[in-house]
């Protein structure tokens, strides 16, 4: 194998000794790099299985896999190795690298904790969008074969200082963002685009420099890798997590995704004198059929209203023949954002199992110019939107029972 430049902060992801890598760094910093070579290179020991996830992953094959190919051809090594649509094989060991999503299609049971037997090495890419700590435990417990060194890596750009890494990683051990260096059982990797400027284009250093000119904060945050207080520009800041209060002003409400997006399905209960709305997630789950969405719903909601996304009155009329009680959201110029006024008005309190809503409210942001929303980490969201609005601005009050 050819020698190949890696900066020194990384060497200890080749010879260290910890259970936990916690690999920081923000854009243009080489961390993803410096992984992938290391992953790499790990398969020429026997008896390693790596299981490499990302919170999502519908498609490793087009988008993960080709960085893995990338740096095997750096290394010239390309006939050591067996490439498929989820795995690459080094075939001179049998050692490989699995690449699967956390969360799958179907819900809330992770892909990834069917995989893990036998596994060496558990790697989270992007674990910034991981908000589950019970999922991250659960595979991090059964990563314990005899056969190799268990490790366990953590792949970010850092989140909001309520991301639980942080509050695990380094607020529980006081261990200060961009320490470079060892903790107890964690080695702690951080580099920033000063650590891999050989390796970028002008353009990009051009970008960055212009950022650190005219948005400081934003420079800090994607470039340097700092941690927020808080996700700059979120649209909701007024919520926190709390039990869900079930009260008798209470709906269910559901917002329709196709194929990729998500069918997202919430309880709301509303205290309008305390201006409080309690609200829980029940499911969120894609590529689901008309059957089960209906199947679902019957399930989770057990014959109250459901309030749902009306831009798709078929689908709502052939639910309610499978006998769900369901209608439309009433929807015209300006509901989204009078409706994100409404919640806005009031206080949010998030049940802290509502993994799925709470990773949305982290990333929910205006866009860059104007007063308009992003159009992602809105699934859940909308519909809470839908429903709130329903249960504050209608003139009934109860559980509603519309057939």
């Amino acid at each position: 194998m050819s020698d190949i430049k890696l900066h020194s902060k990384y060497i200890p992801l080749f010879n260290g000794e910890t259970r936990y890598y916690v690999v920081t760094g923000g854009r243009g910093s080489g961390k993803s790099y410096g992984v992938t070579l290391f992953l790499n290179n790990l398969t020429y020991e026997k008896n390693h299985k790596v299981l490499f996830t990302r919170y999502t992953m519908s498609s490793a094959h087009s988008s993960i896999i080709p960085e893995f190919v990338e740096k095997i051809d750096v290394m010239g090594a390309a006939e050591d190795f067996r490439v498929t649509r989820d795995e690459i094989v080094n075939m001179t060991t049998s050692s490989s690298i699995m690449f699967k999503g956390i969360k799958t299609a179907s819900g809330n049971q992770t892909a990834a904790l069917k995989s893990l037997a036998g596994v060496s090495t558990f790697v989270v890419d992007e674990a910034e969008e991981l908000v589950d700590e019970e999922v991250f435990d659960k595979i991090d417990l059964s990563v314990r074969t005899q056969k190799a060194k268990n490790r366990v890596i953590l792949i970010l750009n850092p989140a909001t200082k309520e991301h639980w890494i942080y509050k695990r990683f380094f607020e529980d051990r006081n261990i200060q963002a961009g320490f470079n260096g060892v903790h107890g059982d964690t080695t702690y990797i951080h580099t920033t685009y000063k650590d891999n400027k050989e390796n970028l284009p002008d353009s990009f250093l051009s970008s960055i420099y212009d950022m650190k000119l005219k948005r400081p904060e934003k420079y800090e945050h994607q470039i340097l890798g700092g941690w927020l207080e808080k996700m700059s520009g979120t649209i909701y800041s007024n919520w926190k997590k709390g039990n869900f209060v079930e009260l008798n002003t209470n709906c269910f409400a559901q917002d329709f995704g196709f194929s990729q997006d998500l069918t997202t399905l919430v309880h709301i209960s509303v205290d309008n004198f305390q201006k409080q709305i309690f609200v829980r997630e029940c499911f969120g789950k894609s590529g689901l059929s008309t059957s089960q969405t209906a199947h679902m719903n019957k399930r989770h909601a057990k014959g109250n209203l459901i309030i749902a996304d009306s831009s798709e009155p078929r689908l709502i009329k052939e639910v309610r023949e499978m006998g769900v009680n369901i209608i439309g959201a009433k929807k015209g110029k300006g509901s989204i954002l009078s409706g994100i006024a409404l919640l806005q008005d009031y206080e949010i309190i998030v049940d802290p199992k509502s993994h799925g809503l709470i990773r949305e409210l982290n990333h929910y942001v205006w866009k860059e110019k104007g007063s308009v929303p992003i159009d992602k980490y809105n699934h859940f969201l909308d519909a809470l939107r839908m429903g709130a609005t329903f249960l504050c601005q209608g003139k009934n009050s109860g559980i509603y029972n519309v057939r």
